[in-house]
């Protein structure tokens, strides 16, 4: 449900008047279109997985349940960029044990517009912890602020081959890239490791990132977009390939050294902040209120790990022209529901894009059976598993929820409003999100993490009643 949609409704009909007006072929829910056609229905509960389960028809309505959700086309919100995970130089490299012949069908399946379509992919700029090992682009043990020793050839044996073998399963791929850390000469620890960010190494680390985007271009793959700094506010307590930021430093760097870099270059790719939490929404407020930097970047990129998703509601309405994208957040590969938590995701993805957000990016889109290779602290699993031995594919929880949000809801589709009524409201075990997509067909997504039970949608003067079945999504698609 959308931040303040439920007050705002209950301000304008109480579910006793609405019922009421809709016995009398009033219409009071006739905000938006009246829908039209047959409505498509894909199901992911108990064995089935994205299923086809046939198909509903809209019709008047003879009463309107006390839980009902109104569909508000005429409320339109961000317009959708896409979805995607993280091409790690860990995916990477699990994805190229694998022969051509072995992979080609799971790049396809994974990317391609007509399967999968995950078309907002994340790059590491350097090394991550889901690395084969910690690297910069440029290794010396003195400082180097000319770049002499600047080399992207550690990717080019099996990190570009598959970035450039998924643009090419989708052509219309949004590709953003993020440090984890600078090279260590750059901070005063002299490491990857943990530390912070030198103030005099701002500039060599704009013409670095320039030289990034440069190698990757000539290399035929095309950045759209950069971070300044993975979780900027998390040093990871010296586990992992990490770099404090302050937030000044952070808003220096992006307005009068990265910002004018990459513009002096010619290149094209935008600036996001923050690629953190939920629970940093005042950080990047304040980020944005500085005039130069709001005219530097794109927008922010948000993490899920800690606080609520209405934190981007908090930034979209204090700056509505900057945009929002969530950029990670992925399975524990130890968690027994590992391949099962597909409503968990679905709830969170619902939460996310009724807050403003144009794309979901999840982490790892592929590691190994133990979630590796991993050079830090954490038990990630992949979007897939692609086991070392057999390379048998193993799809997780993630997967499924992203097929019925990716497989429906084109680049260009807008969100709409969803307004719950009773206890389909906030604090529901429903969920639900709305979107139209460019060529005028609609789409609804329903996680119910709840006990089984049915739903009636409102859309105009119609009316569509749903069966959710217990710990289930389902995606509903009409013209």
């Amino acid at each position: 449900m959308h931040y303040g949609s439920r007050r705002k409704f209950l301000k304008t009909a109480s579910a006793a008047a609405a019922a009421l007006a809709i016995s009398r072929r009033a219409p009071a829910f006739a905000a938006g279109s009246t829908p039209t056609g047959t409505v498509s229905v894909w199901g992911t509960f108990r064995n089935q997985r994205h299923a086809a389960l046939g198909s509903l028809e809209w019709g008047q309505p003879r009463q309107v349940a006390a839980d009902a959700i109104q569909l508000d086309t005429s409320a339109t919100r961000q317009e959708i960029l896409g979805f995607g995970a993280a091409i790690t130089e860990a995916s990477a490299y699990v994805l190229s044990r694998m022969s051509e012949a072995e992979r080609a069908p799971v790049m396809h399946d994974l990317f391609a517009a007509d399967a999968m379509a995950l078309n907002v992919c994340r790059t590491c700029i350097g090394s991550s912890d889901y690395a084969t090992k910690a690297y910069t682009y440029d290794e010396s043990s003195e400082p180097d602020p000319e770049l002499k020793k600047f080399s992207i050839d550690h990717d080019k044996e099996f990190y570009l081959p598959m970035l450039r073998e998924a643009r090419k399963a989708n052509p219309e791929m949004f590709l953003f890239s993020s440090p984890w850390s600078p090279p260590g000469w750059m901070k005063p620890n002299n490491s990857m490791i943990g530390g912070a960010m030198r103030k005099l190494s701002f500039d060599p680390y704009a013409r670095y990132f320039v030289k990034f985007l440069e190698a990757y271009k000539a290399e035929g793959v095309d950045i759209n977009a950069v971070t300044v700094q993975n979780e900027s506010d998390a040093e990871q307590e010296g586990h992992m390939p990490a770099c404090l930021w302050a937030q000044e430093q952070e808003m220096e760097f992006a307005a009068r050294f990265l910002g004018p870099a990459i513009r002096k270059a010619g290149l094209n790719a935008k600036i996001w902040l923050l690629d953190h939490n939920y629970s940093l929404w005042g950080r990047a407020i304040d980020e944005l209120s500085d005039p130069s930097v709001y005219d530097a970047v794109d927008g922010i990129a948000w993490h899920g790990y800690v606080g609520e998703p209405t934190a981007m509601t908090r930034v979209h309405e204090a700056f509505p022209a900057k945009n929002a994208y969530w950029t990670e957040g992925g399975p524990d590969i130890n968690q027994p529901d590992y391949q099962t938590d597909y409503t968990r995701w679905a709830n969170e993805f619902n939460g996310i894009l009724n807050n403003w957000a144009r794309s979901i990016t999840a982490w790892n889109v592929a590691l190994d059976e133990k979630g590796r290779p991993d050079i830090g602290p954490f038990s990630c699993g992949g979007v897939i598993t692609i086991d070392n031995a057999s390379h048998k594919i193993t799809t997780s929880g993630q997967y499924w929820a992203f097929a019925h949000y990716s497989k429906h809801i084109k680049r260009g589709a807008r969100v709409f409003a969803t307004n719950a009524l009773g206890d389909m409201g906030k604090g529901s075990d429903v969920s639900h999100s709305g979107f139209r997509n460019p060529d005028g067909s609609y789409v609804v997504v329903l996680a119910n993490k709840g006990a089984e039970r049915r739903a009636q949608l409102l859309m105009g003067s119609q009316a569509l009643g749903v069966d959710l079945p217990a710990d289930s999504v389902q995606t509903l698609h009409w013209s």
